[in-house]
């Protein structure tokens, strides 16, 4: 089985970013990954079928956004938020703002949680992790 590997860092395009942004689901997915956890994709709550949340995890991936690992069976997403920092500093930050001011993604959470977005951070500001 051939491995999904994410765009370098200095591959990053910013045409590619906006554009897998132009989804609610995949902000929301974004501002649950935004705490700087790796998260499993069965903790992700969103009310799609699994075969379209593995389409938006892979959009986001391959615009260099998530970083997949597969441990065994089980898959991890996590926010490569350094990365898109470094590449376009900002940007993250701005998307985050707006989606926390405009509630863009907020029906997207985590199994038995809250959406992250709104239990772990401060609006318009990603806390993320190394």
């Amino acid at each position: 089985m051939k491995k999904a590997q994410p765009p370098d860092p200095d591959e990053i395009s910013l045409i590619d970013v906006l554009g897998a942004l132009n989804d609610p689901i995949r902000v929301g997915l974004v501002r649950v990954l935004a705490d700087g956890r790796e998260r499993g994709w069965g903790e992700l709550r969103v009310p799609v079928a699994k075969s379209t949340l593995s389409h938006h995890l892979r959009v986001l991936r391959d615009a260099g956004i998530t970083r997949t690992r597969q441990e065994g069976t089980r898959c991890f997403v996590e926010l490569r938020g350094e990365d898109l920092d470094v590449r376009f500093p900002g940007l993250l930050g701005a998307v985050l703002g707006a989606a926390d001011r405009d509630d863009v993604g907020g029906h997207v959470g985590v199994v038995g949680g809250l959406p992250e977005a709104r239990a772990d951070r401060k609006p318009g500001a990603p806390q993320v992790e190394s």
